[in-house]
């Protein structure tokens, strides 16, 4: 079994071709040069074969037959007579066309297959390109995020995938205006019986650290009943997690002047989403935008968060694993905004130490790892972090000490603060505001402080939006 070489294919065409006459040659040629191009497998050929092959032309779609036997000397490539939808859903219910008869050799037939099968491919890679020389534009009706739902006619180009998971697809796009500024749509499957809580509480948002929803708009699917909701958003191309990752890459460790900026940020956006009620839910490094030239951070995805009401229950499995307060690992559903405060903390210290704190690999895994460092909770810390949980076989384990957590040259300020923040007790963790104003951001207070690039530190205090929402 081996690869021939596409001049001895070559080679082979040219000496049929010397058979034929001059006409015929050279319309053969013209069929089978597209053959030349690719290698094949020297395999045995079998009694018979037949292999049908769907190929997009255009914006339609043809099926090929490459059959042969050995009882023939030629191998038949077909093609549909008349190739329409109908057709190309039943080809078997078709009659096919004779298209061209090759030499039956051990290697023309899956040679054949493999062209077809490219040709598919080729002709992916000319839309494709075609595409992006001329520029496709969609118009939808969308409705303004704020105010009343005056709707507007929206167009935007350029659309590409950036992300997608379990809640659906990120696109990249431009808007077709006079900012012609790139956008992030964020299309999530809609059920129809229930309104969208993410779209819900983004529509009552605005603060300088939040990523900004600008229009929305519903969207079919392939399927009659889908509906797609489409959060037209501000677009900013990085995150926290592709710095860290940056620098690990690097072997440097992030300047500590960012790890400040970003955690002050993050603290203020959760000081005022917390002050209207509202709790994340999920607060990661993933979550967290930042503009590299300027240094702002925005806090975005809020498809878990959701507004805590007092004694009203919550679902505890909620939250990235390795960023999880440790009363959701208990089972708790009264908890609190200090979910999130925990999850910062956790943020906080991966930033310094290059990698999660608590990496588990469960549940049960992730409060095994937060044991080892701030040790066996008590039998108090467990009620209050879950009043319900009633088992208490924990296998007894001092605290870490902090200062050996992380290295030596890591700032006492920042040690202090995470350690009041990865706490077991929910209500001893500080409070956003509280945090932002800890020692450790005392440099972000001076004037005179810059950036790394030597540009000037973005505004961090906005008095007027700390807790004013939109109404």
């Amino acid at each position: 079994m081996f690869f021939p070489s596409n001049h001895r294919v070559c080679e082979e065409q040219s000496e049929r071709e010397k058979e034929m006459g001059e006409s015929a040659a050279h319309s053969h040629r013209r069929d089978s040069r597209r053959w030349c191009l690719h290698g094949c497998l020297r395999l045995p050929l079998l009694p018979h074969l037949s292999h049908r092959v769907p190929v997009s032309i255009g914006g339609g779609r043809v099926w090929f037959r490459v059959s042969a036997s050995l009882r023939r000397p030629q191998i038949d490539v077909s093609f549909l007579k008349r190739p329409n939808e109908n057709n190309c859903r039943s080809p078997r219910q078709n009659g096919f066309s004779s298209l061209s008869t090759l030499e039956n050799t051990p290697s023309t037939f899956v040679l054949l297959i493999f062209a077809l099968n490219r040709l598919e491919d080729m002709n992916k890679q000319m839309l494709s390109c075609s595409l992006k020389g001329a520029r496709q534009t969609t118009t939808v009706v969308a409705t303004h995020a704020r105010g009343s739902d005056q709707q507007v006619e929206v167009t935007y180009s350029d659309l590409k995938v950036v992300g997608n998971g379990s809640f659906g697809v990120v696109f990249l796009a431009k808007l077709q205006n006079e900012s012609n500024e790139q956008v992030a749509i964020k299309k999530v499957l809609q059920d129809k019986r229930f309104k969208n809580r993410e779209l819900q509480i983004m529509r009552k948002l605005s603060h300088p650290n939040i990523v900004k929803l600008k229009y929305f708009f519903y969207s079919g699917g392939e399927k009659k009943d889908e509906l797609y909701l489409n959060l037209i958003l501000e677009y900013v191309p990085e995150t926290v997690y592709r710095v860290a990752r940056h620098y690990i890459k690097q072997r440097q460790q992030i300047p500590m002047i960012y790890v400040k900026l970003y955690m002050y940020q993050l603290f203020k956006a959760l000081a005022y989403i917390h002050g209207i009620g509202i709790c994340h839910r999920d607060i990661k490094p993933q979550n967290l935008l930042i503009d590299p030239d300027t240094g702002v951070l925005k806090l975005c995805d809020f498809g878990s968060a959701k507004y805590l009401v007092k004694d009203e229950p919550n679902v505890s499995y909620i939250c990235s694993r390795y960023y999880r307060a440790p009363e959701l690992i208990f089972g708790a559903t009264n908890y609190t905004n200090s979910i999130d405060i925990w999850s910062a903390g956790t943020v906080f210290a991966e930033l310094l130490l290059g990698q999660p704190i608590f990496p588990g690999d469960s549940g049960v895994d992730q409060l095994v790892e937060i044991i080892k460092v701030l040790g066996t909770p008590s039998k108090e810390q467990i009620q209050h972090m879950n009043p319900n949980y009633k088992e208490f076989k924990f296998p007894q384990i001092k605290a870490h000490p902090w200062s050996k957590v992380f290295r030596a040259t890591t700032p006492q300020e920042a040690i202090d603060l995470i350690s009041q923040i990865i706490e077991y007790t929910p209500s001893a963790r500080p409070t956003p505001q509280i945090a932002c104003q800890h020692a450790f951001f005392d440099e972000l207070r001076n004037s005179e402080s810059k950036l790394p690039t030597g540009r000037a530190l973005p505004p961090l205090d906005h008095p007027d939006v700390e807790t004013s929402p939109i109404e």
